[in-house]
């Protein structure tokens, strides 16, 4: 046994204990301790079984991750036969139980189903999540998995990742036993009792009940490509994990592994793997601020307020109440209060259909929420966020109101996308206890929260906030203040080169096309047509002064918004919208594109699809290099997590500088050199990616090189 691995008594019963803490990940150590003690569970005569339990907050949480990259970049070979520790567990002659609280998630359910039994508390949660990290169980767990649950619930389990809960574990025969009270008590009775019955342990393997026939399974395997297609689209993991559990059926137990090990190989060693694995380690990573110490002083957030009832302010309080945080929503007008009301109604209500809580849950978070046309109460509040129409002179006058009204020590934040923090401050006598809260559309859902650091917000008020966006269920990243901080900023670029591409030849439905391909959830044009043209419109507006003379600008935007073509809310913007809200090509903007471009003295000629993917990707990147090399962004990888939990960057390819680091950062400079030498200025090369290029380096060195 080693130190993280420990065996106890209880009479006759062996009881095995994994303290590996935090979550008793299977990190070298645990798999050897634990096939030791059932090792000596198994030559202990006085000994008649044994029981298997996690120390702390939870069972096995899975394996460690960590060691994967080791596997991959060649720091070390695969481990201990893992396949073969399960097996002896398998083998045991005396009867082995799991214990399950907490989470029993990929290696972790692997382990378990490989004791003879299981039981759980009701709050367990059991799941195969290897697909959300670009993997699929490597331990026998698509071929163990569709013995005890069945092979539609196993495919569901293996392609989308998602965990099911105690009584669905249950229900499905995944558990054997739901404990009530002391857990592993509990679980010493039920061994007890299949001791006393003489029954043989049944081993997993070996039971083929509800592996189903080959007519049932064709359409169950059909099914799960289909959706997997839809949900997963891109992703190579989902497909590979169908085709591991459509071995459980095909073979026997040991082909089928060998065909998943296959698999898990394949995906181990691919680019989506690293790339998903790198969001991962990325989301824990952008909340360490270098210069704000973990001990760092917070303020409580008892109470909440938030200025405006419209679709994003709305959504903002939606979070505070979902948190448990009781929260004021102000309107200036009582229609815009009621629709702001009735429609954080409508969406607590769609989700009490999809099963997602109870009415009495709803209720009781509409309870938390205040309406009113007043700022009575906000002097009370720990934390304003300021949600109101996207102008300065409005915010800072807002800003100002608040200076006064509110309590010493309370936070101001603005959920401004593109302002100037310092300004808006500046209206204060507290700018140290102002910051940027940019929530993103819709911020109910939306995962994103892009803190922004004033010049002279203190580092409380910033640790208060990046506590508060896990309390709200959010990915904090915190970013420099500068014109559209960093995700906006590097939205700019990209829509630029979206809109030049259409002038210059391109169909606004082969420029979305392109980048629906690569994974984007959709393309940039149609993303304008849902959030509004007008909004873009509006900023544009407000930032004229910031033009720069005889520099090229995107002019079909605007035009259309002239033409009152706003996007999905008037029916039409880059595309025409039926009832449904499906986008149709409109001859109209095809006629409107070819009119403007002759206009400006464009030369319209045919754009490839990589041209399109290119310029569009290259811009985000190259703009990304220069707010690292600003400071605006801390690390290369929070601009990546910004991207994929904001911008609907697809996650599989790792947000847009881990892209550009698989492309090789010396043809991104190249080709971003040869389009300064094309189109001028806008395409200046930004320094940081040009000195990386000459180093053979990349930006995931750049942020090693800089902790």
């Amino acid at each position: 046994m080693s130190e993280l691995v420990s065996l106890t008594r209880d009479g006759e019963i062996g009881i095995i204990t994994v303290n590996n803490p935090p979550v008793n990940a299977l990190s070298p150590g645990v798999p050897e301790g634990i096939a030791a003690a059932i090792k000596q569970v198994k030559t202990d005569d006085s000994l008649k079984g044994a029981v298997l339990i996690g120390a702390g907050k939870t069972f096995i949480a899975g394996a460690d991750i960590r060691e994967f990259g080791k596997i991959t970049s060649g720091e070390r070979k695969a481990g201990i036969d893992f396949l073969g520790v399960l097996l002896a567990i398998e083998d045991c002659p005396k009867p082995v139980v799991a214990a399950i609280h907490g989470t029993a998630f990929g290696g972790g359910l692997e382990v378990a189903m490989a004791f003879h039994y299981r039981v759980a508390v009701p709050s367990a949660q059991v799941g195969q999540p290897e697909v959300k990290l670009g993997l699929i169980p490597g331990a026998a767990g698509t071929q163990r998995l569709p013995r005890l649950a069945g092979v539609d619930k196993a495919v569901r389990m293996c392609a989308d990742g998602n965990p099911v809960g105690a009584k669905e574990a249950f229900e499905y025969g995944i558990v054997d036993r739901i404990i009530e009270g002391d857990l592993l008590q509990g679980a010493i009775a039920f061994l007890r009792e299949k001791i006393a019955s003489g029954e043989k342990p049944p081993k997993t393997r070996e039971r083929d009940d509800k592996l189903g026939d080959d007519a049932s399974n064709v359409m169950a395997f059909i099914v799960a490509r289909e959706q997997a297609m839809k949900t997963a689209r891109g992703m190579m993991a989902p497909l590979a994990a169908i085709d591991a559990v459509e071995a459980a059926t095909l073979y026997s137990f040991e082909e089928g592994c060998a065909r998943e090990a296959r698999l898990f190989k394949e995906c181990l060693f691919s680019e989506q793997s690293k790339a998903l694995i790198h969001v991962f380690f990325g989301e824990r990573e952008v909340s360490k601020i270098p210069d704000i110490p973990r001990d760092t002083k917070m303020f409580e957030i008892k109470k909440a307020a938030v200025l405006g009832a419209g679709t994003m302010g709305g959504g903002i309080a939606m979070n505070y109440a979902n948190a448990g945080i009781p929260v004021i929503v102000k309107e200036t007008q009582q229609e815009a209060l009621d629709r702001g009301m009735a429609t954080i109604r409508k969406n607590y209500e769609n989700s009490v259909k999809k099963g997602r809580f109870s009415r009495e849950e709803m209720e009781s978070r509409m309870a938390l929420i205040s309406p009113t046309l007043s700022y009575d109460g906000l002097e009370d509040v720990d934390i304003v966020t300021e949600a109101v129409f996207e102008g300065m002179e409005l915010k800072k006058q807002v800003f100002a109101e608040l200076d006064k009204i509110c309590k010493p020590g309370a936070i101001l934040a603005s959920n401004t996308s593109t302002l100037n923090i310092d300004e808006i401050a500046r209206a204060t006598s507290r700018p140290e206890f102002v910051i940027g809260h940019h929530f993103f559309s819709p911020a109910n859902v939306m995962r994103l929260l892009e803190m922004v650091r004033g010049r002279a917000t203190n580092k409380e008020v910033i640790a208060t906030s990046m506590a508060l966006a896990k309390r709200l269920k959010k990915v904090g990243v915190l970013v420099g203040n500068c014109y559209g901080f960093v995700g906006n900023r590097m939205l700019h670029q990209y829509g630029r080169e979206a809109q030049f591409l259409v002038e210059e030849g391109a169909k606004p439905q082969e420029v979305d096309g392109a980048l629906y391909k690569l994974g984007m959830a959709m393309g940039p044009l149609a993303v304008g047509d849902l959030a509004g043209l007008d909004v873009g419109w509006r900023i544009r507006k407000e930032h004229k002064h910031l033009e720069k003379p005889g520099v090229r600008k995107p002019l079909l935007a605007d035009r259309l918004c002239e033409m009152g073509r706003f996007g999905q809310k008037t029916g039409a913007g880059w595309y025409k919208y039926d009832e449904n809200r499906k986008p149709i090509p409109d001859p109209e903007v095809e006629k409107l594109i070819e009119q403007i471009a002759a206009e400006a003295g464009i030369k319209r000629h045919a754009i490839s699809e990589e041209e399109i993917i290119e310029r569009t990707q290259y811009a985000l990147i190259n703009e990304g290099a220069k707010i690292l090399e600003e400071g605006i962004a801390l690390r290369a990888v929070d601009i990546d997590i910004i991207y994929v939990n904001g911008y609907g960057y697809p996650a599989w390819r790792g947000g847009p500088m881990w892209y550009a680091d698989t492309i090789g950062l010396k043809k991104v400079y190249e080709r971003v050199r040869q389009f300064n030498e094309e189109q001028g200025e806008l395409w200046t090369p930004a320094p940081l990616l040009k000195k990386l290029a000459e180093e053979g380096k990349t930006f995931a060195d750049y942020d090693k090189d800089n902790q």
